[in-house]
């Protein structure tokens, strides 16, 4: 299988609009489910080996614990039950009004009840309609939503070994649904103090100083597939500080600035592997420096931090 296939925005916009805010519907079962994690590690998707996992959900209470699968090779939804009960649908053929419905459906045959608090997409130009009452996005392309998977897939294990060199605090690799992203997140342990009117979900995911590692796929304001760096609080002259390949660049946004490497000119070059991992390790170091992070002892040379064993290569 090609190492980053090609991607364009273009080609699966109508399909990646749906299938965004099928995964919010998820999300919010996950976020509403699941038990809260420090900056939100408890509401992100976890890849599996045909598609995401909320992971399980429930508690330990006598109600049933429970897991919801989007499978990209068969493409159906499936709920599953400690007790090996399933309810599934298939994915092609919905509306997110019907997805929404169905997805309820499957919940309540399960014997699972879970209120969604807001029953609207996060963060999108319809926020304020009901996943009810969407009948306007129903475009699958199930050709196009198995590429997105692989690639997800992909960039996943090249997030994993970038992480492998980092010793400190640092997430999971884990796919956002309200911004449709792909992240790795490395901590340094300083408490940053947020604006008391910042809202809730930015106080908690950078209540700490961050650098994070990505990949989107494009949207309205950046309209083609790329991975990304930002720093958190960003230092001063973080947008002066080289970035590898030459083809990557520092691109303003939300007044900051991401390190920014287009997916089509990673895929263009002869390694497009070792391209993109010396674009996360350029971004690290850039922010890391400004930031005066202890860059050598957090370092975690292949993923060891036993000094005999590092001694031993």
């Amino acid at each position: 299988m090609e190492l980053f296939p090609a991607m364009p925005l273009a080609d699966w916009q109508d399909t990646k609009a749906t299938l965004h805010r099928f995964v919010q519907i998820v999300g919010k079962i996950r976020l509403s489910a699941g038990i809260r994690r420090n900056h939100w590690w408890s509401v992100p998707f976890h890849l599996t080996a045909r598609g995401l996992t909320t992971r399980p959900m429930g508690r330990a209470d006598g109600k049933p614990i429970f897991t919801v699968d989007f499978d990209f090779v068969g493409h159906q939804l499936l709920v599953t039950t400690l007790d090996g009960r399933v309810a599934s649908f298939p994915l092609y053929g919905q509306s997110v009004a019907s997805f929404y419905r169905e997805t309820m459906r499957a919940l309540a045959a399960l014997g699972v009840r879970v209120d969604i608090a807001i029953p609207r997409p996060y963060d999108l130009p319809d926020s304020g309609r009901p996943f009810a009452d969407d009948t306007e996005h129903a475009t699958y392309d199930t050709a196009a939503v198995t590429r997105y998977w692989q690639v997800l897939n992909q960039v996943s294990l090249l997030l994993e070994e970038s992480a492998a060199g980092y010793s400190g605090k640092i997430s999971p690799v884990h796919h956002f649904w309200h911004t449709f992203d792909i992240a790795c997140t490395r901590f340094s342990g300083r408490v940053v103090d947020q604006p008391a009117d910042r809202d809730c979900v930015t106080r908690e995911a950078y209540s700490r100083e961050v650098i994070s590692f990505g990949f989107w796929f494009g949207d309205d304001t950046f309209t083609e597939p790329a991975f990304y760096s930002y720093t958190a609080p960003e230092p001063e002259r973080l947008a002066e500080m080289p970035l590898r390949p030459g083809a990557a660049r520092w691109v303003a946004q939300r007044g900051g600035h991401l390190a920014v490497l287009r997916y089509d000119d990673a895929r263009a070059a002869a390694d497009p592997r070792a391209v993109v991992l010396s674009f996360y390790e350029s971004a690290y170091q850039a922010g890391a420096a400004l930031a005066g992070w202890d860059v050598a002892g957090l370092a975690c040379p292949g993923g060891i931090t036993d000094p005999r064993l590092t001694a031993r290569g």
